[in-house]
């Protein structure tokens, strides 16, 4: 089961701060992002790696918890919740790995409507902050 040593290694980086570096050591380099906020899949892990960075920027806060996990081969399903200036967000981490357990594909899904307007909100201003530096 690659998942699960695939999803050690997400933990870990979680855990330890999310940095990009970190993040950059378990995807694979033609890993694809799914956001909820942006139609076009995200290709290549440069941006795979800035999506990932702001989210863990912008939903990662005190709140942030993963409620449910599961795990079937390649595959896991991580639901968490978080909060965002007091709005309730519910969401679904669905992550691949190869046989390296490393990430090769990675969707985020948002609900209710209300979640996924902030989460677009604050995406956007993370991304073109660090665009800007």
């Amino acid at each position: 089961m690659t998942a699960q040593r695939g999803l050690k290694a997400w933990h870990d980086v979680i855990e330890s701060g999310n940095s990009p570096k970190a993040l950059a050591a378990i995807i694979h380099e033609d890993a694809v992002f799914h956001s909820p906020v942006v139609h076009t899949p995200q290709q290549g892990r440069d941006l795979v790696v800035a999506y990932l960075a702001a989210a863990g920027q912008t939903l990662g806060n005190d709140s942030f918890e993963y409620v449910r996990e599961l795990v079937d081969g390649d595959n896991a399903m991580l639901e968490f919740t978080t909060e965002m200036d007091g709005v309730h967000v519910n969401g679904i981490d669905l992550i691949r790995f190869d046989e390296h357990g490393k990430i090769v594909d990675f969707k985020v899904m948002v609900r209710p409507l209300k979640a996924v307007n902030k989460v677009w909100e604050q995406m956007a201003a993370m991304l073109e902050a660090m665009k800007a530096s």
